[in-house]
């Protein structure tokens, strides 16, 4: 399959951007396959109501079936035909955040393929923000299933450029939009349960979320990777935003970390490794390594969660083998960047 790559700016969707978007909707309609934009971060849609469509995202990423797909909508009002029935609370959440970086989780219809879902009776359901992302929807029938769009278990991409890398050839078309906004993929909150709970942390925190419902529960999984629990998103339970080599978190006193990490950095560059390390920009230059790289300011975790899988995928650029961080702060928007930081550590983390 030769993959067609087209660039679009968000911010001038003109006639051309249009004819483009267009032929990407008549692909989704035709059972295709289009990587494309979205404020988290880019994802491989499909037609949601497709079971083909369905199959071929899973063998694309090569994604475990059982985990399911969510499925991308441009209006609100499209929340009715693909659920059970619509909670209060999904409305309420969706005036509040949508479009955004929020994910819901209700009961599906019928209308909504078990391929699509991981062979389950929900149904995870968001609408982006990005107006490519919702322009592309729109053309593409009005409900895409979309993961994000690179291979499983790697990080997630922020640019088009990894989609090329982890797709190209394995889908239609591929639409760079230039970098994404957030860098994390969207909070997911479960409203099938009592008691609405977060099974993935991200931009749209715990504290936000209850400001809007109340008393809102929290996964323990998300961060404790010693509970002996399963977690309750099926996805979370397999290996995710991993680099191609071994991530080490250290954890404890910016001076403690630092002096430790480089006395693992030099002896692991005495055995032959290529190191990174990744830095706060308090810190960037107290690391000698053979790849340093700073996410941002500690205290701005906006910047540091859209610059994380970048510099990920960067090491993986250079040939990194052995890779050390910084523990973070996993407050707030935090502990969305701690969960895909620990994932993509395997949960080794040192303590100094």
């Amino acid at each position: 399959m030769k993959t067609q790559v087209i660039k679009i700016d968000e911010n001038n969707i003109d006639a051309q951007a249009q004819a483009g978007l267009e032929k990407a909707g008549d692909i989704l309609k035709n059972g295709g396959l289009v990587a494309f934009p979205t404020e988290t971060v880019y994802g491989l849609g499909g037609d949601a109501l497709n079971p083909e469509s369905s199959k071929k995202i899973y063998a694309a990423k090569g994604r475990p079936s059982d985990n399911p797909l969510i499925v991308h909508i441009y209006r609100t009002e499209d929340l009715v035909p693909i659920t059970g029935s619509v909670p209060q609370a999904a409305y309420d959440l969706a005036e509040a955040f949508w479009p955004g970086p929020l994910t819901m989780i209700m009961n599906k219809s019928d209308l909504v393929p078990y391929e699509t879902t991981g062979g389950m009776d929900t149904v995870a359901i968001r609408m982006p923000s990005n107006r490519i992302a919702a322009a592309l929807i729109r053309t593409g029938g009005g409900f895409i299933a979309a993961p994000s769009a690179n291979t499983s278990g790697r990080p997630s991409p922020t640019l088009a450029q990894y989609c090329i890398e982890d797709l190209d050839g394995k889908v239609n078309m591929i639409i760079d939009g230039g970098q994404v906004g957030i860098g994390l993929e969207s909070t997911i909150v479960d409203l099938t349960v009592d008691v609405p709970m977060i099974l993935r942390p991200g931009y749209i925190t715990l504290e936000m979320l209850q400001k809007v419902l109340g008393k809102v529960d929290v996964d323990r999984t998300i961060i404790d990777g010693n509970s002996k629990l399963k977690p309750k998103a099926p996805g979370m339970k397999y290996r995710h935003y991993a680099p191609r080599g071994d991530l080490t978190i250290v954890e404890g006193t910016q001076e403690h970390v630092t002096q430790y990490i480089n006395r693992l950095a030099a002896a692991t560059m005495a055995e032959g490794e290529k190191v990174g390390i990744i830095s706060t920009d308090a810190t960037y230059g107290t690391y000698l390594a053979d790849v340093v790289r700073s996410a941002g300011k500690r205290e701005d975790e906006e910047t540091i969660a859209r610059e994380l899988f970048h510099i990920l995928r960067e090491f993986d650029d250079e040939q990194v083998t052995v890779m050390y961080s910084e523990s973070l702060d996993d407050k707030g928007i935090g502990q969305a960047i701690m969960n895909r930081l620990l994932k993509a550590a395997g949960h080794h983390v040192e303590h100094v």
